[in-house]
């Protein structure tokens, strides 16, 4: 962490139990001093790059019991340079990411891209609403919240000082554009489903505006489709009749809690009869509390696609990549990629200024979970 952080033990507790992810509680503090530089790049150069969860150490092998060369913290950001299967007893997954001067254990990284976008200075009409959706495609932004804290986690991390941080992948509505005294262009970034009143400015250059093709069906005229999630093998396939046309990786809802206390509060419902009737682009998610130590307070959730009672649905996730594991509260964590594919494949269709669909009693696209 950056040798200007402060936090105290009773702030850390506080953050680290509404956490932005189920089961990977970690705070996201660190002050910082101004936009995403252009010409001071902050981000190595290359192709591919890794940012950091949370505290992680450098192996001189792909082996947690070998010599540690380094440590990283929250949000540091590495080269991807390859993937290699090493040893790691905690879980199944084997994939170490080399880094260059050493190893780091890959489900502790969450794979990015530095892309920087050229902004959108006039905000176009969609329907009844002027703005557009975006998608971060930089590994992070710093935000400046615009009005007092709404949200529980913003008002945790204002208590230390920091700002927040919009990461790669995530996805926002931005409704406006201005340019800064220092020349930096920056959007008014916020959430419209499921979130609270919290509205930012970030730098414009770290947003991707989407397009109307992107949330443009696959496979509209196809009526025999079905999602099967195997909560034993962590898997997700897509099908269309007896083909699959799709299939990854995913983290379930386990059956223990974040401290490995047995329990069926965070399963995944088992059932045949599931069937998608709400979706969103972004969604702000939240449940559990400080208290019970198992809160969390997520925003932009992207791709979010409900299936079952009590918000149970496939969903983008930001805050971990440790697919093949039992890792969320019951929802079906995909990477980006999968759960954009899911958004877009399954019904109903959603609209894009809206950005969501809610319908009650439809019967979309089937959804199996099964053990």
């Amino acid at each position: 962490m950056d040798k200007n952080t402060r936090i105290n033990r009773r702030d850390f507790l506080k953050i680290s139990a509404l956490g932005l992810g189920a089961l990977a509680f970690r705070p996201v503090l660190r002050p910082v001093a101004g936009w995403l530089p252009q010409s001071d790049n902050p981000f190595p150069d290359s192709p591919r790059l890794g940012r950091v969860f949370a505290k992680v150490d450098v192996k001189a092998r792909p082996d947690k019991d070998s010599a540690t060369v380094n440590t990283l913290y929250d949000d540091a950001v590495v080269p991807w340079l390859r993937e290699v299967v090493g040893s790691y007893e905690r879980f199944t997954n084997r994939k170490w990411l080399d880094i260059g001067d050493g190893y780091i254990y890959a489900p502790d990284v969450q794979p990015v891209l530095n892309q920087p976008n050229t902004p959108v200075q006039s905000m176009p009409q969609k329907g009844d609403l002027k703005g557009m959706w975006v998608e971060v495609t930089v590994p992070y932004v710093d935000l400046y919240l615009i009005n007092e804290p709404a949200s529980p986690y913003l008002k945790l991390i204002m208590e230390t000082n920091a700002r927040p941080r919009f990461y790669y992948s995530q996805v926002f509505w931005v409704d406006d554009f201005k340019t800064a005294d220092d020349g930096t262009p920056l959007y008014r970034v916020g959430e419209r489903h499921g979130g609270y009143s919290d509205v930012f400015w970030a730098d414009a250059r770290a947003f991707r505006a989407l397009t109307d093709e992107e949330l443009t069906p696959i496979s509209p005229n196809v009526e025999d489709k079905k999602i099967v999630v195997n909560v034993s093998y962590q898997t997700m396939a897509c099908y269309e009749g007896k083909t699959e046309v799709y299939f990854d990786r995913i983290s379930s809802g386990g059956k223990y809690d974040y401290l490995g206390n047995p329990t069926d509060k965070y399963s995944t419902p088992v059932g045949l009869n599931h069937v998608i009737n709400r979706k969103y682009i972004s969604l702000h998610m939240e449940g559990g509390s400080a208290a019970s130590g198992s809160g969390y307070d997520m925003f932009g959730v992207a791709w979010t696609s409900i299936f079952a009672q009590g918000g149970v649905a496939v969903h983008s996730t930001y805050w971990h990549n440790n697919y093949g594991e039992t890792m969320s509260h019951g929802c079906v964590n995909a990477t980006p990629e999968a759960s954009k594919f899911v958004f877009r494949w399954t019904k109903p269709d959603v609209p894009y200024p809206d950005g969501k669909i809610e319908v009650s009693g439809y019967v979309g696209t089937k959804v199996e979970v099964i053990e």
